[in-house]
């Protein structure tokens, strides 16, 4: 059985993969997130991605697990660390970027960088582009997706921008805006799946997951069984002493 490994240190990441019921581990990559050469925002998600998760996979077959690993069940708990081999791991790694009107928008640098994203995104369309990338350390099969939410913002003020960008939300997201926060409140309308704006696209990864054998939920069957077989020891115990 693979051991499902997400490559990202996002706390918003581990939270929606916990939603699908499968436990991971996660093992962060130091993947440069420079644009480059790429001119279209899902080409350049989907490179970082698959980027991401090959820098994860080498990690892997060197046995390299630093402090910064992480072992998450389900909810994930950042509690303990990867320590033991697996038999083969299933690495997924994920990217997401912010595109006006095919101009890319990544994480600001600061907070001008932050007020030059939001003015730029007020009081119109744009598009959160998510690639992600599923990588079989065991046969070093790769899928691959790109998934894409249409995102509208209300026509906000400089007082009301300038406010939301004292906050410590935009800083660390595509776009400058978290739409799980504060950033709510820019957002007027969405057109796509909403998990994706967060950074995750969960029935899209769901689907690619059951492709490559790990079926999400499947962890409810097994506790089930667990509880039927400890409640027959139980009666069992009860009839003995009867």
């Amino acid at each position: 059985m693979q051991r499902l490994v997400l490559a990202s240190g996002s706390p918003r990441r581990k939270e929606l993969l916990a939603r699908i019921g499968i436990p991971f581990d996660v093992l962060v990559s130091e993947t440069d997130e420079k644009l480059g050469d790429h001119s279209h925002a899902g080409t350049f998600a989907l490179a970082m991605s698959r980027d991401k998760a090959r820098h994860v996979a080498e990690k892997l077959a060197n046995q390299q697990f630093p402090k910064s690993s992480q072992h998450g069940c389900v909810p994930a708990d950042p509690a303990g660390h990867i320590t033991e081999p697996a038999e083969g791991y299933l690495v997924l790694a994920a990217d997401t970027v912010v595109a006006r009107n095919g101009y890319i928008l990544g994480k600001p640098a600061n907070r001008e960088d932050a007020l030059r994203m939001l003015r730029l995104l007020s009081g119109g369309w744009h598009e959160v582009i998510t690639g992600m990338t599923l990588l079989s350390t065991m046969t070093g099969e790769e899928r691959t997706a790109v998934e894409t939410t249409r995102v509208k913002f209300r026509e906000a003020d400089e007082d009301f921008l300038a406010r939301y960008a004292d906050t410590p939300e935009p800083y660390d997201k595509a776009g400058a805006y978290g739409i799980q926060g504060y950033g709510a409140l820019l957002v007027e309308q969405i057109d796509g799946d909403y998990h994706n704006v967060m950074g995750l696209p969960l029935q899209r990864l769901s689907r690619m997951l059951e492709s490559m054998g790990i079926e999400p939920l499947a962890w409810l069957r097994q506790n089930e069984r667990q509880d039927e077989r400890q409640d027959g020891r139980h009666d069992g115990r009860k009839d003995k002493e009867q």
